[in-house]
């Protein structure tokens, strides 16, 4: 673990005791801190109790004046739609506000402890972050670097063991970790996209872009990677840039071809191109790749790609790279083929912009989506239909996706996994797609996206005999 050494003989509440709450907590004692833990889940708390630590509902009793800090979990409000009352508390006593991506970046970048601090490339966006950063590590280790993964998926970031000499650290982060941060101090920063998504939370489209904004302008890398596709990344890259050609910021795109003196990776129709002051220095054929299907993929490489670049990986060891990766789970994953009929779990698409990509990446598609719907719908996805065949509609929002549908694309309204699968499976022929890009959360079913794609690949299993 990183021990975090600036609370020493200090009292510090921690709020939320999820995976990285319980982290930061060990970490804190680990650096000779007093910690308060609360949860107001009890088996979260009872979990946390049998590690030590003092319980406390952080919410209740004035025991603001002896605590040093509050360290927040990021799935916790702290300003909209409103702050929890534990957080409210704190404020109004005056104690300060951390997390533990801000208690990471103090303990081992900023040199609370390490003369030889890690490289940190941090990858945030609305969609692809997770895919690209775990491919980031995957071109670092099949480059011979040594690399780890943490944040938003893998460890949690102080859970982490003490960083080597020469060791590069890859973190996600999404917008709630980035927010409330007090030190970001990534080496390479990466935006890959930016649409609609924790609205509530963020009070708006403008400050979800806030948000992300900060890993930039607060961090102060020393390169940028932003995806220049929506206008959003446009103006984050000029407000980046010193002049023309600034070759600190590296943008990328998916789809069309970036112009300039600067420093540019982009990808049209199949192939990855790096062009720098005006020239291209490298081509990558990116077709056929089962672990990076479609454009949205093809986003994700090229981000991929212009991190590892900035460390100093090579094209063909980067492209070597591309080759071995399998993907993650649950995002674009091939999980069968069986009779010409290829089937693909993207439990991921939680929202219906990402469910709009993966209907990109594919021909001609059974569409099995649904779940608990988010504010808009579906209307990212109506100008992407023309590939799918018919759709199978599950969960709390199969109703009014079918009235979105209307008559122009042929559904159906299963209402569970197994026999949307069913379906799917008994109409679907030789050179298509059963596709599961729900456009919606899972919390109407399952506990998570992560149990949905199971199920998808449990009912595929079981109807493939397998």
């Amino acid at each position: 673990m990183v021990p975090v050494r600036g609370y020493k003989g200090a009292r510090v509440a921690v709020l939320g005791l999820g995976r990285s709450g319980l982290a930061t907590a060990r970490a804190l004692r680990a650096g000779g801190a007093e910690t308060l833990l609360w949860d107001d889940d009890a088996g979260a708390r009872e979990a946390a109790g049998a590690e030590g630590g003092t319980l406390h509902d952080l919410s209740k009793g004035n025991i603001w004046g002896g605590v040093a800090a509050l360290i927040v979990s990021p799935g916790i409000p702290h300003l909209y739609p409103s702050p929890h009352p534990a957080v409210a508390a704190a404020r109004e006593a005056g104690v300060p506000t951390d997390n533990d991506i801000g208690l990471f970046f103090r303990a081992v970048v900023d040199g609370d402890m390490s003369a030889a601090p890690p490289r940190v490339i941090a990858v945030t966006g609305s969609n692809g972050k997770s895919t690209t950063a775990a491919l980031i590590h995957h071109l670092l280790l099949a480059a011979g670097r040594p690399s780890r993964l943490a944040g938003n998926i893998g460890r949690a970031v102080l859970d982490l063991d003490l960083p080597g000499e020469g060791e590069i650290i890859v973190l996600e982060l999404s917008s709630y970790q980035i927010e409330l941060a007090r030190s970001l101090a990534p080496d390479i920063a990466v935006l890959t996209n930016l649409t609609p998504d924790h609205l509530d939370r963020h009070g708006g489209l403008g400050g979800y872009f806030a948000a992300k904004r900060r890993l930039f302008a607060e961090g102060g890398p020393e390169r940028a990677v932003i995806g220049v596709d929506e206008a959003e990344g446009v103006f984050l890259a000029d407000q980046m840039s010193e002049q023309a050609g600034d070759d600190r910021v590296i943008r990328i795109s998916a789809g069309r071809r970036l112009s300039g003196p600067g420093w540019s990776v982009f990808a049209r129709k199949g192939f990855l191109a790096e062009y720098r002051k005006g020239r291209q220095v490298a081509s990558v054929d990116l077709r056929g790749l089962d672990g990076l299907p479609g454009a949205h993929n093809h986003q994700n490489a090229c981000a991929a790609y212009a991190a590892c670049r900035a460390v100093g990986v090579s094209p063909r060891v980067a492209e070597q790279g591309f080759r071995t990766f399998q993907g993650l789970p649950h995002r674009s994953q091939i999980v069968a083929r069986r009779g010409g009929v290829t089937f693909v779990n993207d439990s991921k698409a939680t929202n219906a912009e990402s469910a709009a990509q993966a209907l990109q990446a594919f021909g001609r598609i059974r569409w099995i989506a649904g779940g608990l719907g988010k504010e808009g719908g579906i209307g990212a996805v109506m100008p992407h239909l023309g590939s799918v065949v018919k759709a199978y509609l599950i969960g709390d929002s199969a109703q009014a996706f079918a009235a979105a549908l209307g008559h122009d694309t042929p559904h159906e309204i299963c209402g569970t996994m197994a026999r949307a699968v069913a379906r799917a499976v008994a109409e679907a022929e030789a050179g298509e797609t059963v596709l599961l890009a729900p456009a919606a959360a899972s919390f109407d079913q399952y506990p998570d996206f992560e149990q949905r794609g199971a199920a998808f690949m449990a009912e595929v299993a079981r109807l493939s005999g397998e």
